[in-house]
C-alpha cells in the first residue's frame, strides 16, 4: 500500500480559488491519511474542493453521493443474485455461474480499494446517512479492509485513498465519527474573495460587470424569507446569463433591473420574494 510519503501539495486548480487555511488543512489532511470532513453551507465549493484536488494532483475522483436510505454494503459491493439466477436459467453467458465472484460489483468505496493507482474518494453529504452507517463506514476506512461474506475473501485497499467528506449541518455527526477525521468549515465567501472566484472563471469581465454583480448577489442574499439563498454557483451561472445576453446593460442591473431571477432562485417562494424585493433597491 502507498503510504502517501511521496504525495504532491495541493495548491490549487484551475478553477478553484484556494484560501491558505483551507490549502493547510487539505494536505496534512493527507500526510495524516485522515479523512477530511468538510462542513459549509451549500455552495460554498466543498464538493469542488474533491474535483479540484483530483485535477491538480492528475488523480482519478470516485463519488459515493450518500442516500438516506443507503446500507454501507451497497458502498462496498453488490452482490448481482438476479443477473446469476437469470445465467443459472437460461444458460447463454459467458460467466461460470457456480463461481459467485463473478456476480460481485464494487461499490464506490471498493472501487477506490482496487484501484491500482490512489484516488481521490469523495463521500458527498454524509449527514444524510444514519449513525451505525457514518461509523460503520469509518471503520472500513481506518483499517482499509472490508469483507465479503458471499466468497469469505477480504478486500484490502491496494492503495489508500485520499478521502474527502462533506457534510451539510442538517444531521449531527457521532462523536467517535468525528473524532476520526479532520475538519474544516468552509466559509461564504466575502465581497474579495467572491471577485476572485468570478475573475477566474471570467478572467476579461469588465469591472463595472464585475462590481454591479458582485454587489447585486450579495444584496440579493439579504432578503427576508429566503429559505435557499443563492450561492456561489448560482453566481457563476447568473453572470454567465448576462454575458450571453446581447441586450444586457450593466446601468440596468445598476438601475435595480434584475434579469434571469430563475438562475438565482430555484424555489418558487423564493423566486416570487425576489422578484417582489428587487424593485425595492438600486445596485
Amino acid at each position: 500500500m502507498d503510504d502517501g510519503s511521496n504525495m504532491r501539495k495541493f495548491t490549487g486548480a484551475s478553477q478553484y480559488v484556494l484560501d491558505e487555511e483551507l490549502a493547510e488543512i487539505v494536505n496534512v489532511s493527507m500526510a495524516l491519511e485522515m479523512p477530511l470532513l468538510l462542513k459549509g453551507e451549500p455552495g460554498t465549493g466543498k464538493t469542488q474542493l474533491a474535483h479540484a484536488i483530483a485535477e491538480a494532483l492528475d488523480m482519478r475522483l470516485i463519488v459515493l453521493n450518500v442516500k438516506s436510505s443507503m446500507k454501507l454494503v451497497e458502498a462496498l459491493y453488490q452482490y448481482d443474485t438476479l443477473t446469476r439466477l437469470n445465467d443459472s436459467r437460461f444458460g447463454d453467458s459467458s460467466r461460470d455461474v457456480s463461481n459467485i465472484e463473478e456476480y460481485i460489483k464494487m461499490g464506490k468505496i471498493g472501487q477506490s480499494f482496487v484501484s491500482d493507482k490512489r484516488v481521490v474518494l469523495l463521500i458527498d453529504e454524509i449527514d444524510k446517512a444514519d449513525t451505525d452507517f457514518q461509523d460503520d463506514m469509518l471503520d472500513v476506512l481506518d483499517q482499509m479492509e472490508f469483507d465479503i461474506i458471499e466468497i469469505d475473501k477480504t478486500i484490502k485497499a491496494k492503495n489508500r485513498p485520499v478521502i474527502i467528506i462533506t457534510s451539510n449541518a442538517k444531521k449531527d455527526l457521532s462523536d467517535p465519527f468525528l473524532g476520526r477525521c479532520n475538519f474544516h468549515h468552509i466559509a461564504f465567501p466575502d465581497d474579495d474573495m467572491m471577485r476572485k472566484i468570478i475573475r477566474v472563471h471570467f478572467p476579461d469581465i469588465s469591472k463595472d460587470l464585475l462590481d454591479s454583480t458582485v454587489r447585486c448577489f450579495y444584496r440579493l442574499r439579504e432578503f427576508r424569507n429566503i429559505e435557499k439563498k443563492p450561492a456561489t454557483r448560482e453566481l457563476i451561472n447568473w453572470v454567465r446569463a448576462l454575458r450571453s445576453d446581447p441586450d444586457f446593460r450593466v446601468k440596468d442591473l445598476i438601475k435595480g433591473e434584475v434579469p434571469y431571477l430563475g438562475v438565482l432562485f430555484k424555489k418558487s417562494a423564493d423566486y416570487e420574494a425576489a422578484q417582489n424585493g428587487v424593485g425595492r433597491f438600486r445596485v
